[in-house]
């Protein structure tokens, strides 16, 4: 169901991305005016350049007071905004161990009553329970499923979450309850519900000796499960395998490489197995990212408007802020390919007589790619552009200076060898540091064991085997043509409240940024291809290099791999930006209009992207933009 209105909002907007485009396409083929110079065009003696220049220079890419303010103050209130609603910080952390199976933990009641829920909170491992009630503790009835399978499981998707038994319907009055283990587990906390359907206090019931932790935090038991007290979508692993390599557990995780789980166990070890403390540092980097973007925005253009404004388009898209609150390693993959674009750009443009600060951002984006690479291997992908990007450069050189550019070519092909090859090697390697102990290869000299070695070219072999050989089906999975036109997003979490609103959100662009960013790559590639410009190719190149790697995966693909490339679209429609800046003396409405109607589509949207409750009305007029592909 959807309604007439619905059908004006992306008419509406993929209109307004039309005209923008189209706006900046007619004046990029006039020639630059005099146009009244601003604050941000003039130089250190205040007088403002009669024509602006295409290209910044060292003196407008420096940050002023006012860059700091608007960088610091957009980083400010996007943090509050990403880390309000995050999770709980909350949650189970004392858990019974159970170290062999057909060991059990016994609750006796005060009185004998109706159990009418009984709420429990899983730890690790995955093995079934027997659950059994007794009236007299001699006679036990066992819970069990319809299929007569048990009535308490743990599986892989329960963990680190609440979930309730499946209870036979003729129980009648209860006294005892007994949990017995199918091999070895972790169980968090038990809530037992009375025949009055209320939870019972501690007073009201007893458990056996060495099993107080099943009731020792009744207080973290909620309502009702949701995404803010436990895991969601991919969070059944990630925050896991975290938990594992704090332990020195041989992870359930090992699809990708290490890094990224290891950078999401520092927010467990601040603030606990806790879904605030799982998120933390995804969100953290997803605040983290706004300062770096709004440095390379400023050092590509030069303008403080334009830096401001791209880093409010990017700050409000839709699958920057979903994506980077979701404990998934897709945050520290985008962070560090925003580091090594970042790094290389500096290199790219650093003057010729700053030899050694060139260097400098040349082994620091190559260090930034082996961190990225240790995080998943998508950034491998955003490696090879770099890659072309060094290349280009170095194939212009050549053709400017000819031979006189040799040597230099030479020196930095070894220099590009050591930060590029051998240092992300050597990152990727540290990387499996906590899975040694589990493997046999503990202590400092870990690294150096063969049992470390092994472990590490094995979990190669099993990577890429698994995800060129995965075959599966999602009902949210799309192409990677679908993600170019936002058509598909990926449905992250869905519920319904009591009173009957719907709280449900997922993984999509902001459609200004996807459909707007569509026009602009098209305008990268004309400028690329016609003028050469150097801005164009490297946002280009870095676009597709993010890109045209998933045409050619068969394998079950989502919504959330374009993220890296949302980067590169913040990018291309800065460009827009900036030679609008130049060109159009009414500038500020086209800069101000496209981040508005940017800023405006996120708060309309905000209820599905932050899971607030919502009425059906709601979503029939203002979200159900494709009827078929919108899951809202």
């Amino acid at each position: 169901m959807f309604s007439n209105l619905t059908i004006l909002f992306p008419l509406a907007v993929a209109l307004f991305a039309l005209l923008w485009c189209c706006r900046w396409a007619a004046l990029h083929k006039r020639a630059v005016p005099r146009l009244r110079p601003s604050p941000e065009d003039a130089g250190e003696d205040g007088a403002a350049p009669a024509v602006r220049e295409p290209f910044p220079s060292r003196e407008a890419a420096r940050f002023s007071r006012l860059d700091w303010l608007l960088m610091g103050g957009l980083t400010l209130l996007y943090a509050v905004i990403a880390f309000l609603g995050l999770g709980d910080n909350t949650a189970p952390q004392t858990f019974l161990h159970f170290e062999t199976g057909n060991t059990y933990a016994q609750i006796e009641l005060n009185e004998p009553q109706a159990v009418t829920k009984l709420r429990y909170y899983c730890g690790l491992n995955t093995v079934d329970y027997r659950l059994q009630f007794s009236l007299d503790g001699e006679t036990w009835t066992d819970q069990i499923q319809a299929d007569n399978t048990s009535g308490m499981t743990q599986l892989y998707t329960q963990l680190f979450r609440w979930n309730d038994a499946v209870l036979n319907e003729d129980n009648g009055p209860v006294r005892y309850i007994r949990i017995i283990s199918g091999g070895e587990e972790y169980l968090g906390e038990v809530a037992v519900y009375g025949q009055d359907g209320c939870i019972l206090e501690p007073d009201q019931l007893t458990v056996s000796k060495g099993c107080e932790a099943l009731v020792d935090e009744q207080d973290t038991v909620p309502e009702a499960y949701s995404f803010k007290n436990g895991t969601y979508f991919d969070e059944i692993y990630f925050p896991r395998t975290a938990l594992e390599m704090i332990q020195n557990i041989w992870p359930y995780e090992i699809t990708h490489p290490p890094l990224g789980k290891a950078i999401i166990s520092l927010g467990i070890r601040l603030f606990g197995m806790t879904p605030f403390g799982w998120r933390f540092t995804g969100t953290l980097s997803g605040v983290l990212m706004l300062p770096l973007l709004y440095l390379l925005l400023k050092r590509m253009f030069g303008y403080t408007s334009v830096a401001a404004a791209g880093s409010t388009v990017f700050a409000f898209d839709f699958m920057h802020f979903v994506q980077t609150r979701l404990a998934t390693i897709d945050s520290y993959a985008v962070f560090f390919l925003l580091l090594m674009y970042l790094f290389m750009y500096m290199w790219l443009t650093e003057p010729p007589d700053r030899p050694r600060r060139r260097l400098l951002w040349l082994a620091l984006s190559g260090v930034s790619f082996g961190l990225g690479a240790a995080s998943k291997w998508v950034c491998i992908y955003a490696g090879a552009g770099l890659g072309l990007l060094w290349l280009v450069y170095w194939a212009v050189r050549f053709v400017r200076e000819k031979k006189a550019a040799r040597n230099a070519f030479l020196l930095n092909v070894g220099w590009c060898l050591v930060f590029f090859v051998l240092i992300p090697c050597c990152i990727y390697y540290v990387s499996y540091w906590s899975y040694g102990p589990s493997q046999g290869a503990g202590g400092w000299d870990r690294l150096f064991k063969k049992e470390y070695l092994q472990m590490v070219i094995d979990n190669q072999v099993y990577m890429w085997n698994y995800h060129s050989d995965l075959v599966a089906t999602h009902p949210y999975s799309s192409m990677w043509y679908q993600w170019i036109f936002d058509v598909r997003p990926i449905l992250y979490y869905l519920a319904t409240t009591p009173s009957g609103y719907t709280i449900s959100f997922g993984a999509f662009n902001n459609p200004l940024v996807a459909w707007g960013g569509i026009g602009a790559m098209a305008g990268m590639g004309w400028l690329a291809f016609r003028d050469r410009d150097e801005r164009a190719v490297f946002i280009l190149i870095g676009y597709l290099a993010n890109l045209l790697p998933w045409v050619l995966v068969t394998r079950l693909t989502f919504a959330y791999h374009y993220f890296p490339c949302t980067v590169f679209l913040v990018l291309a429609i800065s460009y827009l930006f900036a030679d609008l800046r130049r060109r159009d003396v009414r500038w500020q409405a086209a800069l101000g209009s496209f981040t508005g109607v940017t800023v405006a589509l996120f708060v309309i949207f905000y209820p599905v992207l932050a899971g607030i409750p919502r009425s059906a009305q709601y979503s029939k007029i203002f979200l159900k933009w494709f009827v078929d592909t919108w899951p809202f």
